[in-house]
């Protein structure tokens, strides 16, 4: 997850800040046109006013009367708790980019592993077809295709193709890296992590999300954390992220920390440009190639790799048999 340092408040006007819009505003559309699980409810976040008989009871009659409770607390406490509702709806938003970028770059890899051979084979096939055809008619313009055919099975790679499966989102894919540090290369095993995964990846990316910290210390100790979290769910181990939510039971818990009304203001504005930039890498993400493609099965994106192969595979006996009957 990419993460940004708060900033310093700007002038604000308070008639345009309202702390449950921000709570709406946070929890954004999960990509894929999916909400992201867990999110705050339709309604938004609970504000100050109402009780916890509306609550937890579904609209009981309030009493008019003063609660000493709310007469008693802070000022800032009311901006605090949309604040508060406001980072738990942009964890949710955030959780759903993270799992829907995992999946598009799983199926990118895997596409290329288990795919990348078929298609060369084709190539091949094309090429031998079109030679075969300029052998038989002798003519120009046959040789010609034939000799674009030829170069279309080992074409000069460009700067990017050479770079491109050394490189992914969070910089050396996870084959470069197994390779510097001279462990054991971990390809993913499913375009989707297994329930299981995702399960134990949003929990503990609800607890040690980063967007959480109340201090630098606390969020570089997070960041180096989640970032492990990210890269155990990208390889679908269930048994590591087992490992690093055993770590966080055992870690130090932060003092909570009360801010200022400047502070939380600040935060609020923070959290709208984050889910702003959130918003732009989903949907770059959906426009993407391999993202439009998992559109079309977002309830079995394994399932569609499967499909791609057996067309594949009906493409290939065809060109074999067209070659066949050529060099008869």
């Amino acid at each position: 997850m990419t993460q940004e340092a708060p900033g310093e408040p700007t002038t604000r006007n308070d008639d345009a800040q309202d702390p449950q819009a921000a709570g709406h505003e946070a929890a954004g559309q999960q990509p894929g046109g999916q909400q992201a699980e867990g999110r705050v409810t339709a309604a938004g976040p609970v504000s100050g006013e109402e009780t916890a008989g509306q609550v937890a009871g579904g609209g009981a009659e309030q009493n008019t009367g003063p609660d000493p409770d709310q007469a008693s607390e802070r000022p800032e406490a009311r901006l605090e708790r949309a604040v508060r509702a406001a980072e738990q709806a942009l964890i949710e938003f955030e959780i759903a980019v993270e799992t829907f970028r995992v999946e598009v770059e799983n199926f990118s890899r895997l596409h290329h592993q288990k795919l990348g051979p078929m298609y060369a084979r084709l190539d091949e096939l094309d090429a031998r077809i079109a030679e075969a055809t300029a052998a038989r008619t002798g003519d120009p313009e046959d040789r010609r295709r034939a000799e674009e055919a030829r170069a279309m099975v080992m074409p000069m790679p460009g700067v990017d193709e050479l770079f491109h499966d050394w490189m992914d989102s969070d910089g050396l894919s996870p084959e470069a890296s197994a390779m510097l540090t001279e462990q054991a290369v971990q390809p993913p095993k499913r375009v989707r992590p297994s329930e299981e995964a995702r399960r134990l990846y949003r929990e503990l990316a609800r607890k040690a999300h980063p967007d959480l910290a109340q201090d630098e210390a606390e969020r570089s100790r997070r960041d180096e954390f989640i970032t492990r979290v990210n890269a155990a769910y990208g390889r679908g181990d269930v048994d590591q992220l087992r490992v690093l939510a055993d770590e966080w039971a055992a870690g130090p818990v932060p003092v909570e920390q009360q801010p200022e009304r400047d502070e939380l203001y600040a935060r609020l504005e923070w959290l709208s440009r984050r889910k702003e930039l959130l918003s732009v890498v989903a949907k770059e993400l959906e426009d993407s190639a391999i993202g439009s493609m998992l559109r079309m099965a977002p309830d079995d994106p394994d399932r569609l790799l499967e499909e791609i192969a057996e067309q594949l595979l009906a493409r290939v006996a065809e060109r074999e048999a067209d070659l066949a009957k050529l060099v008869q």
